[in-house]
């Protein structure tokens, strides 16, 4: 197995990405494949203390920043001979020289990167890019959560195929629950949107559940939760607000005073499984769902943890075929929906 990791995405690269592909190769000798100015890499990481001989690295000498917007973008992701470490590592995987791309760098730039280059599985229309969100009663698959602000009805029925196979393939559940996120639980509640998608779930042979609020969302009735990227993009940075704001309001009261600082100490590990259930670095990245390749998108804050967390995910996902299996469950969807027994 081998997994791209792009060294030139994070807010403060090449360091956490040098350190994660350390750990990574420390854990599994031979598996990452560090893109980004040779050079460089080479010099950072025998400073961080690696072994330059171990990780494999594949020069890229140019990087596709945060400024990177409209057709200037488009032709760095898109021309033949681009240079980019996010286009020189899509191409690995495309070229079967990979088996997944990770990147915490220009979440746009990712996106019409892997687009452009590798295309979108047959029967999807839109990318979708899936968040795991914590739950009661364990993570949660959410899609979109920022890829198309503005989905139909069929976007959202592919979404929900995804998020089931990527449930059942890599978290290993059964049947796993899909909910569709709107403003009221019951029937024919929500917008144009969720009126015009819930017939399609129920019809669709997957497990619907039928309309979801936030409170069965993160109360864990659900598997995969289904939006439009507008809506997701907003539930997932209010939710990681709600999280900082909780945890550091907390840290500051505990810390108020000698009694609550020893109340602290004693509910020390309750804190830490607060603390690691909300941290996003425990997951390390999006999956960016319906492309014809495992790409991996992670914050642009990630640190080499987030980092290694990514690439754990991105190992998950590739041992479990994902791919292989979102292909054939659109492919059957399809077939249903174009039977003639189909009612």
């Amino acid at each position: 197995m081998k997994i791209v990791l792009d060294a030139m995405g994070s807010d403060t690269c090449p360091e956490p990405e040098i350190l994660a592909a350390i750990e990574a190769d420390r854990q599994n000798p031979g598996e990452i494949i560090l893109v980004g100015p040779e050079a460089l890499l080479k010099e950072r990481i025998k400073a961080a203390g690696g072994d330059t001989a171990a990780v494999q690295i594949v020069d890229a000498s140019e990087t596709i920043t945060m400024e990177d917007k409209g057709l200037k973008l488009a032709l760095k992701a898109k021309k033949k001979n681009s240079h980019t470490s996010m286009a020189v590592g899509i191409d690995l995987v495309l070229s079967g020289q990979a088996d997944a791309f990770i990147t915490a760098g220009n979440t746009g730039g990712a996106m019409t990167t892997a687009f452009f280059r590798m295309g979108v599985i047959p029967g999807i229309e839109r990318p979708g890019l899936m968040g795991l969100f914590p739950t009661r009663s364990g993570p949660c698959s959410v899609l979109d959560i920022g890829a198309n602000p503005d989905c139909k009805p069929e976007h959202l029925l592919q979404f929900a195929v995804m998020g089931s196979v990527y449930a059942n393939r890599v978290r290993g559940i059964s049947r796993p629950r899909v909910g569709l996120i709107s403003n009221g639980e019951e029937a024919g509640k929500g917008n144009e949107l969720v009126r015009g998608t819930a017939p399609l779930l129920k019809a669709s042979g997957l497990n619907f559940i039928g309309n979801i609020e936030g409170k069965e969302l993160f109360g864990g009735e659900a598997d995969v939760a289904v939006t439009d990227g507008f809506t997701g993009n907003v539930l997932l940075k209010s939710s990681e607000a709600v999280a900082r704001l909780i945890t550091e309001t907390l840290r500051q009261e505990l810390m108020s005073s000698t009694r609550t600082k020893i109340g602290a100490l004693l509910a020390k590990p309750a804190f830490s499984t607060i603390k690691s259930l909300l941290d996003p670095g425990e997951v390390g990245g999006a999956l960016l769902m319906g492309v014809n390749g495992l790409v991996f998108i992670g914050h642009g804050r990630s640190d080499a943890r987030a980092m290694v967390s990514a690439i754990r995910t991105a190992r998950k996902a590739v041992q479990s075929e994902l791919l292989a299996a979102i292909k054939t469950a659109i492919q059957e969807q399809l077939n249903a929906v174009q039977s003639p027994e189909v009612k």
